[in-house]
């Protein structure tokens, strides 16, 4: 699907990507526009589903997960639909996507330290074979999409 984004629309989503919470009013100001124009092409946008939701950044450190972990899975034949069924109800995974090459799967999660990450991958590993990284720090976060050149 090829949906074409003008250049307005493409300045309102870099100020709601910068701050989604930021008002209508200011973002007119920023784009010459009122803020009416604003939110009926907010809401165009959020109905053609370019716009998907909004959401808080949470500190996982600060809500007492101390580990945050890359974890690559490689399924066992038969055991992917079983694990893709299992994965959207296990809080520690707060990102997945299914993926080519030699794994099939690749897991964001948070653990509130080791041993939760021991007992974690104990529970991953009927599922296929694993990998873990654990993040040391975080380069780049939610990075802003921008227009095609």
């Amino acid at each position: 699907m090829n949906i074409k984004i003008d250049d307005l629309n493409w300045a309102i989503l870099n100020c709601l990507q910068k701050n989604a919470r930021e008002s209508f009013a200011n973002i007119g100001r920023k784009v010459g526009l009122t803020p009416p124009a604003v939110a009926e092409r907010v809401k165009k946008m959020e109905d053609m589903g370019i716009l998907e939701g909004y959401h808080a950044m949470v500190s996982h450190v600060l809500t007492g997960h101390q580990l945050r972990a890359i974890i690559t899975l490689r399924a066992f034949m038969g055991k992917l639909k079983p694990f893709l069924a299992l994965v959207a109800t296990l809080d520690e995974v707060i990102n997945c996507y299914r993926i080519t090459g030699n794994e099939n799967i690749v897991m964001e999660v948070v653990l509130k330290d080791q041993f939760h990450l021991e007992k974690f991958i104990d529970r991953l590993i009927q599922y296929g074979e694993t990998r873990t990284h654990i993040i040391l720090s975080t380069v780049v976060r939610n990075a802003h999409i921008r227009k095609n050149q």
